[in-house]
């Protein structure tokens, strides 16, 4: 096990845990034995994570932040960054409404499998709706009000806050440049150092992901719905996937025009943070392991990572829009509704931009999905039509979402000429270099 990759020995992980959880469920207990004994330490695991996403954030985003000496630097990095961020938002949506529109899924939903499923999950369709009628029912300026915080420690003091904690960090490291250098210095040498530290701790948790994930996908599968629901839906998540699975390709071949980075190097080097991705389904408790791997074994300066990363964890949710057009449309092809191409364009543009308002946890792309129901006029009572098989579908969109990440983290490092050649740290380099 030793001489494993990390990415083997999580992928090694997965594999157990969900053979784990199939023998659990074919003994009388055995969910239980799993829920009780082998799930907390998923959940260890995932909070470990969690716990340095803040201290990260501000960390390195103070640092990067204060290191270009030149706040004409961050505007312009800024605007590249959000730019092609939108930009890869729309090719996701629209591959999604194409491949949709062709494969045609709605077809496959029968009325009785309908009925049952609207009855199975309308509880946690009405909460999503609540959600989501909170955030329409706000003022057309509320996101600006929400990106500055009134207290840091209450902003930090939730992962849900994370823009917040952007905004603080920015203007923090904006103040440094604008110090006098010999009175910048001690706090920018805090600062590197306080992400040294937190760099390292990551590097610990990592040595604990095989069995973190294996706990996790034990648990989720000895939590599944029943299998006749996955069947019924089955083409509905064969489309989202295979929309995905050319969302990854798309990257990969970004990356091999404008950095001339081959394909096999480049998922290589971020595979640890896909598997991550894929066992949480969470950007922000994937973000510090994507911006490890980005830094260390893709070669883009930690200027460029530590700015563009957790701006990307937060407004960049390409595998949640694709996920957000597939089921819009795949719940009025169910509900026997025709959409029009205006319609269509219109689910385009809003889930665009309610992915930029898509919180980086678990289950947050459904809070998005009503409002681009409400939108299109597509009953939001047809979430309830997607709920068995979300679970699996938001891990599969979370990999596309942090592929996503690294992807604009290295085309703006390659324009800004900080993409260099990895340089990868082992856990205990420091300890052993002392």
């Amino acid at each position: 096990m030793k001489k494993l990759a990390l990415h083997w020995k999580i992928l090694l992980g997965m594999v157990l845990g969900v053979a784990f959880g199939f023998l659990m469920v074919s003994f009388s207990g055995g969910k239980e034995i799993v829920q009780d004994w082998v799930k907390p330490f998923g959940t260890i695991f995932i909070n470990a994570l969690k716990l340095i996403a803040v201290p990260l954030i501000l960390g390195s985003l103070i640092s990067g932040v204060s290191d270009l000496k030149d706040i004409s630097k961050l505007s312009k990095m800024g605007g590249k960054t959000i730019s092609i961020y939108l930009l890869t938002t729309v090719v996701a949506v629209s591959i999604g409404l194409l491949l949709v529109n062709v494969v045609v899924p709605g077809d496959s939903i029968t009325e009785a499998t309908r009925t049952e499923m609207v009855s199975n999950y309308s509880e946690n369709t009405q909460k999503y709706k609540d959600e989501a009628a909170a955030q329409k029912n706000s003022g057309p300026l509320q996101a600006l009000v929400d990106l500055v915080p009134d207290n840091i420690i209450g902003a930090a003091g939730e992962n849900r806050n994370m823009l917040q904690v952007i905004f603080f960090a920015v203007f923090f490291g904006v103040g440094l440049i604008l110090l006098p250098e010999d009175r910048a210095k001690p706090v920018k040498d805090f600062f590197n150092s306080f992400n040294e530290v937190i760099l390292k701790m990551i590097d610990l948790i990592m040595l604990a992901a095989p069995y973190g994930v294996f706990a996790l996908l034990a648990a989720l599968i000895v939590e599944s719905p029943s299998a006749d629901l996955f069947k019924a839906l089955g083409w509905y998540a064969l489309t989202v996937v295979f929309g995905l699975f050319i969302m990854i390709v798309f990257y990969t071949v970004l990356v091999l025009i404008f950095t001339g980075k081959k394909p096999k190097e480049f998922l290589q080097g971020i595979s640890p943070a896909q598997l991550l991705a894929f066992s949480t389904s969470s950007s922000a408790a994937t973000l510090p392991v994507t911006m490890e791997r980005v830094h260390e074994h893709l070669g883009v300066d930690e200027e460029v990572s530590s700015f563009v990363l957790p701006i990307g964890a937060t407004i960049n949710m390409d595998g949640t829009s694709l996920y957000q057009a597939v089921a819009a449309v795949f719940i009025a092809q169910a509900f026997g509704m025709d959409l029009s191409l205006g319609v269509q364009l219109g689910i385009v543009a809003t889930a665009t931009l309610a992915s930029i308002g898509s919180a980086a946890v678990p289950g947050a792309g459904m809070v998005m999905l009503v409002i681009v129901l409400a939108q299109a006029g597509i009953p939001e009572a047809g979430l309830a039509l997607i709920f068995a098989v979300d679970r699996p579908l938001d891990m599969c969109r979370t990999v596309v979402n942090v592929t996503g990440d690294a992807t604009v983290s290295m085309l703006i490092a390659k324009s800004e000429g900080k993409l260099g050649k990895p340089k990868v740290h082992d856990w205990d380099d420091d300890y052993q270099k002392s």
